[in-house]
C-alpha cells in the first residue's frame, strides 16, 4: 500500500523531524540530572543535526557544486619536509629512535619522583 507523498511534503515532514529532535534534546538535556539523560538528549541533537545536513544536502550540494570541490578534497596529500636535523647526516629513523629512548626516559624519571618513597621525593 504506497501512499504518493510530493517532495514538498517530504521536505516538510523532514523539517518538523529534525525540529522534534532539537526540542526533545533540549528538553531531555534541561531537565535531566544524571549525565545519562543528558547524554541521550546529546544524541538526540546529534541525530537533529544529521537529520539538517542530510535535509540541506541537496541545496548545498546545488549551491556550492560539491561534485568539483570532494575530488579535489580527496586528492589533497600532505609532502613534510625534512627537518633541519635531518641534513646533519643522520637518517631520520635514527633519530626518531634516539627521540623514543629519551622521551621514554624522561617519563620513567618522572614516574619514579611521582612514587610515594622514591628518590626524587625529598627535592623541591
Amino acid at each position: 500500500m504506497d501512499i504518493p507523498i510530493s517532495s514538498r511534503d517530504f521536505r516538510c515532514l523532514q523539517l518538523a523531524c529534525v525540529a522534534l529532535g532539537l526540542v526533545a534534546g533540549s528538553i531531555i538535556i534541561g531537565v535531566s540530572i544524571s549525565k545519562a539523560a543528558a547524554a541521550v538528549g546529546g544524541i538526540f541533537i546529534g541525530a537533529a543535526g544529521l537529520g539538517l545536513l542530510i535535509l540541506a544536502y541537496p541545496l548545498l550540494k546545488s549551491r556550492f557544486n560539491l561534485d568539483h570541490i570532494l575530488p579535489m578534497i580527496g586528492s589533497l596529500r600532505i609532502h613534510p619536509q625534512p627537518g633541519a636535523d635531518h641534513g646533519e647526516g643522520r637518517s631520520s629513523t635514527n633519530g626518531n629512535k634516539e627521540g623514543a629512548r629519551s622521551s621514554l626516559s624522561t617519563v620513567s624519571r618522572t614516574l619514579e619522583k611521582l612514587k610515594p618513597g622514591g628518590r626524587g621525593t625529598g627535592e623541591g
